[in-house]
């Protein structure tokens, strides 16, 4: 009974966790205009692994396409040092609190990746830094574009970023020596902003498409709310065709070249866009290719999909990590504040560079460094 009373304690800790942020997106704060900002800051967190080498090839990108509003003084680029596995662990905590003061001066974020502990690791239980930044910051949308105009693919996935699977993802415990147990969170405001955030891309994009991925047929409760609210907001958008699957039959129907082409606009809970969006990036060449935006109200994060690759850092090869994952990441940023003809020479830079193939980055001294490709791309701006 002692190991039952403990758990119940735990459990209700969480419930009031999430009841007390409920109340706090009830507040709806008003998206940011940049127009309106006398300055822009970006902040440049290069996290672990690769990250620095690879994070610093991208600001080398946002500084050349900036450089009048930055020698003007309308854009500031911040480096936000610190957002380490090695300083997070000996904080004790995701994100130390003088990281997130810093992260929390900045309008946007470039983000490296960062190395999240798992079992076994010699690393001890701390959450992930990504989990984190997007609860502190609330960016409540992850928002992973996939391309491949001859494969007739044009996705869009927007995937909750605050809730499902991943929201208390370091607070589940072990009951018993013989039950473990995780949670999984879904709330009515959550799952509404980011619906509506996809059906407002697909009306202001030209899409006549949005698709609900979950698994309610089998997860009722949490899965089933996902899929009530999108059926509910989904009335406000006539315009718009809503249809709804299955997250393992749409990770089959991805791989049909028939039905994939259909797909447009995409809204998920968190695990399931996680697991999804890496499918789906492999069309384009896979996680080192694909960009992320991270988007709340107040604050937007913009990263690399992939890990910190802790492995090409111990064999001397962090300098020959691919790049364009991040780059493509920074065009998203760029857009977001506003510059979007500097976003879209950057995205067009990186399909030149890719469809030309005249340096070719193969991850070791048989190809080309990070900064060349990023000597090559500038020369495509």
């Amino acid at each position: 009974m002692t190991d039952l009373s403990q758990s119940q304690t735990k459990f209700a800790a969480l419930l009031t966790e999430q009841l007390e942020r409920v109340e706090r997106m009830k507040q709806n704060a008003a998206a940011i205009d940049f127009s309106a900002l006398d300055k822009i800051i970006i902040g440049v967190a290069s996290g672990d692994g690769i990250g620095p080498a690879i994070t610093y090839q991208a600001q080398r990108l946002i500084e050349s396409l900036l450089a009048g509003a930055i020698s003007s003084g309308r854009v500031m680029i911040k480096p936000i040092d610190g957002l380490t596995i090695k300083n997070r662990v000996a904080a004790g905590c995701a994100i130390p609190p003088d990281v997130l003061h810093a992260i929390m001066e900045c309008h946007v974020i470039l983000k490296g990746p960062t190395t999240t502990p798992e079992s076994g690791s010699p690393w001890p239980n701390i959450e992930s830094a990504n989990v984190a930044m997007r609860k502190s910051l609330d960016l409540f949308a992850n928002i992973r574009p996939v391309r491949v105009p001859e494969e007739g693919i044009d996705w869009t996935f927007f995937r909750e970023n605050t809730e499902g699977a991943y929201a208390v993802g370091s607070k589940g415990f072990d009951v018993t020596d013989d039950l473990a147990v995780d949670f999984t969170i879904t709330t009515t405001q959550g799952t509404q902003r980011i619906v509506r955030a996809a059906f407002e891309y697909a009306k202001s994009n030209g899409k006549t498409r949005v698709t609900a991925v979950t698994k309610a047929n089998v997860i009722k409760t949490t899965d089933g709310k996902f899929l009530r609210v999108f059926r509910e907001i989904a009335k406000d958008y006539p315009d718009i065709t809503a249809d709804e699957w299955y997250i393992d039959i749409m990770t089959a129907k991805l791989l049909d070249a028939n039905r994939r082409k259909h797909f447009q606009v995409l809204a998920l809970p968190n695990l399931y866009g996680d697991i999804l969006t890496d499918e789906a990036a492999e069309f384009q060449g896979g996680v080192g290719t694909a960009g992320s935006a991270n988007i709340g109200n107040r604050y937007a994060m913009f990263e690399a999909i992939h890990g910190s690759a802790p492995r090409m850092v111990s064999e001397g090869r962090a300098q020959y990590a691919d790049p364009s994952s991040i780059m493509r990441a920074a065009a998203m940023l760029l857009n977001h504040i506003g510059y979007s003809d500097e976003s879209a020479r950057l995205s067009a830079a990186l399909d030149a560079c890719k469809s030309e193939g005249k340096v070719r980055l193969t991850g070791r001294s048989d190809g080309a460094t990070n900064a060349e490709w990023t000597e090559y791309v500038i020369s495509k701006l």
